[in-house]
């Protein structure tokens, strides 16, 4: 439970900036136990795996602390939540992003956002930048699907 006042120091700097959604204190206490934390001498980086829908889930409020970046650390929690979402067995993970290319390294593809579920958007419905989003959205699936086809 300590570790929200830190995660929330850290996503509301990049919610300043219009890179990330501003989360409330009392929302990380509700999704606590979606967040992955990367914590050496205190919470450097923080990602989210959000479940949205059957067999589809989504990466939220990937922050690293400004010193931090460049170092592998934003890959290793991107990496950690589709392992969870693995064991989930949920074969498809989506992100909405400013870090497009980020994610196509780590195998994520376009995807159009008229094709997600319309469930997805009940957060975008907070957003200043609704309807009008600039955020691209990207699609991961997991390779047991993608070896199955």
């Amino acid at each position: 439970m300590g570790d929200v006042r830190p995660i929330h120091t850290l996503l509301q700097g990049y919610a300043e900036q219009g890179l990330l959604l501003p989360r409330s204190i009392s929302s990380l206490y509700d999704q606590l136990r979606d967040f992955i934390v990367y914590d050496r001498n205190g919470i450097q980086g923080v990602c989210s795996l959000h479940i949205s829908w059957d067999n589809l889930a989504e990466i939220r409020s990937l922050a690293v602390a400004g010193e931090m970046q460049g170092l592998g650390i934003g890959a290793l929690l991107v990496r950690s939540c589709l392992d969870e979402a693995d064991s989930l067995e949920i074969e498809n993970v989506f992100v909405l992003t400013y870090q497009a290319d980020f994610f196509r390294k780590l195998g994520f593809v376009d995807k159009d956002k008229k094709e997600l579920p319309h469930k997805i958007w009940s957060d975008c419905l907070h957003c200043p930048k609704f309807p009008d989003c600039d955020e691209e959205s990207l699609i991961w699936t997991s390779p047991e699907k993608e070896n199955s086809l």
